[in-house]
């Protein structure tokens, strides 16, 4: 097989993928597991015809059943990383029903609504320490600030948590 120069074949792929994208688009759409994927699983069908241009045939119906090659590949490689995606999902979901769920009672929608009602930046500190059982240190780092601003931070949305689940519990007991 001869070595076309760059722009013969850059010109050679353009006129194959005028010649046969549609097509293409078409016989993805039949066979995807998601119609919506098919211009995505072309474009990767391209990008392989890119790289590897000058291994396609120059005669435009040798191109084509080359291209359609190609086409089969790259849904194949889709529908197996779809299959790997699907597993990894099952056996996430499967790990999640495992754990113990936490219980969500009253009083947990009240923390929740009182975590909600203090600054973002306070509200962060105290999930990762109390939720996620970080250190203030971890939970400093985590969040990009030093420790000594979270201590601060933490210290103000302990007292607004007091404050807040305080009222609440009163409020809850009035007539």
């Amino acid at each position: 097989m001869r070595r076309r120069s760059r722009s013969t074949r850059e010109a050679h792929l353009e006129h194959v993928y005028v010649a046969n994208a549609a097509d293409l688009l078409s016989y993805f759409g039949r066979r995807a597991q998601v119609p919506a994927d098919a211009a995505d699983l072309l474009s990767e069908t391209f990008v392989v015809a890119w790289r590897r241009g000058d291994r396609m045939p120059v005669e435009p119906e040798q191109a084509r059943m080359w291209l359609f090659g190609v086409a089969r590949r790259v849904l194949a490689n889709a529908a197996r990383g779809a299959a790997r995606q699907s597993d990894l999902t099952d056996k996430l979901r499967a790990h999640l029903e495992a754990l113990p769920s936490e219980h969500v009672g009253a009083e947990s929608l009240d923390i929740r609504t009182a975590l909600d009602a203090i600054p973002d930046n306070q509200s962060e500190l105290v999930r990762l320490v109390l939720w996620d059982g970080f250190t203030l240190p971890e939970a400093a780092t985590i969040v990009g600030i030093s420790e000594s601003t979270a201590r601060g931070r933490y210290q103000r949305a302990r007292i607004q948590l007091r404050e807040l689940l305080h009222e609440h519990q009163f409020e809850g007991n009035t007539p």
